[in-house]
Order: C-alpha cells, then sequence, then structure tokens
C-alpha cells in the first residue's frame, strides 16, 4: 500500500510544514504523564486540563515556542529525612508539548485543586478576497525586451 504525502497531493500546495508538524507530535507523544484532558469551551475557545497534583505555581511553567505550548513540571527536591514506607505519587519532572493552530492565543492559565486549567482562543478568521489580475502574454514580453 502507497503512503499519500499531504504535500504531494496535487490540490494541496504549501501543505509540507502541516506534514512536517503531524510527524513531530506523533513522536512527542511522551508517555502520558500527566494525563490531561482537552475541551471546547464554545464555537472559538479551548481548555487544556492537566492533572498536576502536588505541583505548585512555582514548579510549573508555560511557554509559547514558536507555535507550541509547552508545559513543564519539576518539583523541588524533598528533605532526605524523610523515610517513604511506600511512595505512590509520582513525584517526577514532566513536559507536555501541544501544537497551536495560527490564530489561537493563550488567554490564561489557573490551578485549582490539583488540575492545571489553560484557557485559549481561536480568533475568527477575517474572508479575505483577492482578485489577480490577467495580463496578456505578449505585453509581458514587451516589458522584457
Amino acid at each position: 500500500m502507497t503512503k499519500i504525502s499531504l504535500g504531494a497531493h496535487p490540490y494541496l500546495l504549501g501543505f509540507e510544514e502541516l506534514e512536517r508538524l503531524m510527524e513531530r507530535t506523533a513522536k512527542s507523544a511522551g508517555d502520558g504523564y500527566p494525563p490531561y484532558n482537552i475541551e471546547q469551551t464554545s464555537q472559538h475557545s479551548y481548555r487544556i486540563t492537566l492533572a498536576v497534583a502536588g505541583f505548585s505555581e512555582d514548579d510549573l511553567s508555560i511557554t509559547l515556542e514558536e507555535k507550541s505550548l509547552v508545559v513543564r513540571g519539576r518539583q523541588r527536591d524533598e528533605p532526605e529525612e524523610r523515610v517513604f514506607l511506600h511512595r505512590g505519587i509520582a513525584a517526577r519532572q514532566f513536559q507536555r508539548s501541544f501544537v497551536l493552530a495560527d490564530g489561537v492565543e493563550i488567554e490564561g492559565a489557573a490551578i485549582e485543586n490539583g488540575l492545571l486549567h489553560i484557557d485559549l482562543a481561536r480568533k475568527p478568521p477575517q474572508s479575505v478576497v483577492q482578485t489577480i489580475r490577467i495580463q496578456r502574454g505578449d505585453r509581458k514580453k514587451e516589458s522584457e525586451a
């Protein structure tokens, strides 16, 4: 079976970057930690919620790197005098990336009850109509001479 490339389809011009973006996103899916939800809160807004129990605001960072929203978590080292008989609560660092489409902006973030909420909004695209002037072939040749 032949793999059809988006960049090679004759009706999809200039979408090579989209194909590379999909491949990069598939590779960076990670191990599933921390778990997250993505919900559409209105026609043009979204909310990403990550389960970050045990992390404080100071342990988390949210950055926009090119077209990617990157959430990182790193807890401070605990004092060594603590002795655990069982340690089932994950205390590991993480990095979770989300690729944002053009026009999607971060509106804000809040942490509540161990959940980090990141609100996003997409600006409705403006309808653009452009008329292209058609020149006669012989005029182009005259201007080149």
